[in-house]
């Protein structure tokens, strides 16, 4: 959504200087020759795929990878002309959408390419692709035997382009290094059958954000980052990680107090019950925007710059917060989420943890309703 002057009680502010400060960063720890293909899949993780993908091409990345054909359609409609990589599966209806709109799918399954190669045939040039191939993650991919068969004998189609050759690593920012390694052995090996068969191929591609921290040997000729360009990253503590920015924040306005009295219960059957008289205030956002329902009498906002712990169960468009021991607090006053408020802050981390999960998650759930603000600075 746009930028707009109408108030809006609840919203994401998303600062676009933050990105290229995270996107800097992240290059620094580069090899000569190594781009970035960066990652904005899942609304560019919460943070709004168009003007993101938009800021970060003004800052010189020329490629950008979501995970399925209609996220890239969503790029093309918005006017974004840079190549586009499709991450996810590709099926055999989307083969037009996929020529039409210039897309550039990852190919994770041979039996796909004869089908996609006659659709090309009729196409001016050799159509691009990526192929990927499995290493350990257990997912997407072609397993060895089948990268053998398909260059040994000779059946890759001549209408398509092989542009880029991929794996993606399961444990990067695990305890251990060797998985990763073993995972990389293999890729090299994928590499050379590639070689060996007469293909050139120009973007070679391995590593997501902690991969390329991690593990300079993955870098190849492209990197894959995604959390550590919205600030966030999964490291073990013994990595230095780049020095990172958050990049929303995730904002809400008091829009009732209450004062409720000793024994008197908030929300759904009644889970928080006062033991004193408690001074609640009702924030416009909840489950159906993305904040999860195990924050449920756990974790807190800011008011103030002061913590207000989270009272009762949060509902799917209102939570309550106690605001008793917030001086001064009243309708109208702004509550920070995620972001810092004076000289308190919550992250995405910090959500994660009260709620047993990751970063991405909470990014990735903020919801669609919540109108996404873009900023410099």
């Amino acid at each position: 959504m746009p930028t707009t002057s109408t108030f809006l009680p609840t919203c994401v502010s998303v600062d676009l200087s933050a990105l290229a400060h995270n996107l800097a960063q992240f290059r620094k720890g580069l090899s000569p020759g190594c781009d970035v293909l960066a990652v904005i899949k899942a609304n560019a993780y919460g943070h709004g795929s168009v003007h993101t993908a938009k800021a970060l091409i003004r800052q010189g990345v020329s490629r950008v990878a979501v995970v399925s054909i209609e996220e890239g359609i969503t790029l093309r409609q918005a006017g974004i002309n840079a190549p586009i990589v499709i991450l996810g599966p590709v099926f055999h209806e989307q083969f037009t959408e996929l020529f039409t709109h210039q897309l550039t799918p990852v190919i994770s399954d041979a039996a796909i390419l004869p089908a996609l190669g006659q659709a090309a045939a009729s196409l001016p040039t050799p159509y691009p692709i990526h192929l990927k191939v499995e290493t350990g993650m257990g997912r997407l991919g072609l397993a060895h035997a089948e990268l053998v068969d398909l260059f040994s004998s000779r059946k890759f189609p001549r209408a398509l382009h092989l542009e880029g050759l991929m794996t993606h690593l399961a444990d990067a920012d695990g305890p251990a290094t060797d998985t990763t390694e073993e995972q990389l052995t293999r890729f090299r090996k994928a590499i050379e059958i590639v070689r060996t068969s007469g293909f050139r191929v120009p973007l070679i591609h391995a590593a997501n954000s902690a991969g390329a921290v991690r593990f300079p040997d993955a870098q190849f000729s492209l990197v894959r980052p995604g959390i550590m360009l919205y600030g966030y990253h999964t490291l073990p503590p013994s990595i230095a990680a780049p020095d990172l920015k958050p990049v929303l924040t995730l904002r809400t306005t008091i829009a009732q107090l209450r004062t409720v009295q000793a024994g008197h219960k908030v929300s759904y059957n009644g889970t928080f019950t006062a033991k004193t008289p408690t001074k609640i205030a009702i924030l416009p956002i909840g489950y159906a925007d993305g904040l999860s329902r195990h924050l449920s009498n756990r974790g807190s906002v800011l008011i103030r710059g002061q913590r207000a712990p989270i009272a009762g169960l949060v509902c799917m468009d209102m939570i309550m917060v106690d605001v008793t021991g917030i001086a001064g607090a009243a309708v109208g006053d702004e509550a920070v989420i995620i972001g810092r408020q004076g000289d308190e802050q919550i992250t995405a981390d910090d959500i994660a943890r009260w709620t047993g999960t990751i970063a991405y998650e909470v990014l990735c759930t903020i919801g669609p309703r919540v109108p996404r603000l873009y900023h410099e600075g």
